[in-house]
């Protein structure tokens, strides 16, 4: 069924009293599309943008796209997220397009992660379900923590519709045997690639 507007004015008006920039929209929510750009209008539409980038053969580009465990949970807040926003220039000027944060968290609480953290120029992109990262392989029991299904951590920079290169942290698990690794993922890491890739490119030129 389709959410007639009264509820959806309704709706729009909870979301701007959480601080979401929302307004009022025909959303079916009966169905997945409905659902998606929802949470894809309330994000400033980067779910569109990375669909574009990774799907659209017509658009070349080359993006940088992390994952992490969950939204306001330490390693992500004190270390990944800041620092891929800090590095993002850096980033770009190795050849990259983009840079996207995935998480198994809804779009509200994405939304308010980056006001929390003052995120600037890495989009949010949320897999509330985990679809996405199901089917990456990633999704993991956080039942231990109480966190129920979540991401684990990895990266990958993703070019002309292909995954150039994967980054993912050791011990992989479902039993809560780790300490949260961080470190192959880092956007240190990914910039030593990139930059490794384009040193490369350039001896090949020389030739």
């Amino acid at each position: 069924m389709v959410a007639d507007r009264a509820e959806i004015d309704s709706a729009a008006e909870e979301l701007r009293s959480y601080g979401v920039d929302a307004y009022a929209i025909d959303v079916d929510f009966s169905t997945t599309e409905g659902v998606d750009r929802l949470c894809s209008d309330i994000q400033d539409r980067p779910v569109d943008a990375f669909r574009t980038r990774v799907h659209d053969p017509n658009i070349p580009g080359l993006v940088v796209a992390f994952s992490l465990p969950g939204a306001f949970t330490p390693t992500c807040s004190n270390q990944q997220c800041p620092s891929f926003d800090l590095a993002y220039e850096k980033i770009c000027e190795c050849g990259v397009d983009d840079v996207y944060c995935i998480s198994v968290n809804d779009a509200f609480v994405m939304f308010q992660r980056g006001q929390n953290l003052n995120l600037k120029r890495v989009k949010l992109i949320p897999d509330g379900s985990g679809t996405f990262t199901r089917r990456m392989g990633m999704l993991i029991n956080k039942d231990k923590l109480g966190f129920g299904y979540r991401s684990w951590r990895y990266a990958m920079v993703v070019g002309d519709l292909v995954i150039e290169k994967w980054f993912e942290e050791p011990g992989i698990n479902d039993e809560g045997r780790d300490e949260d690794p961080y470190g192959v993922t880092s956007p240190e890491t990914i910039m030593d690639y990139l930059l490794n890739v384009a040193n490369s490119q350039r001896h090949r030129n020389a030739f």
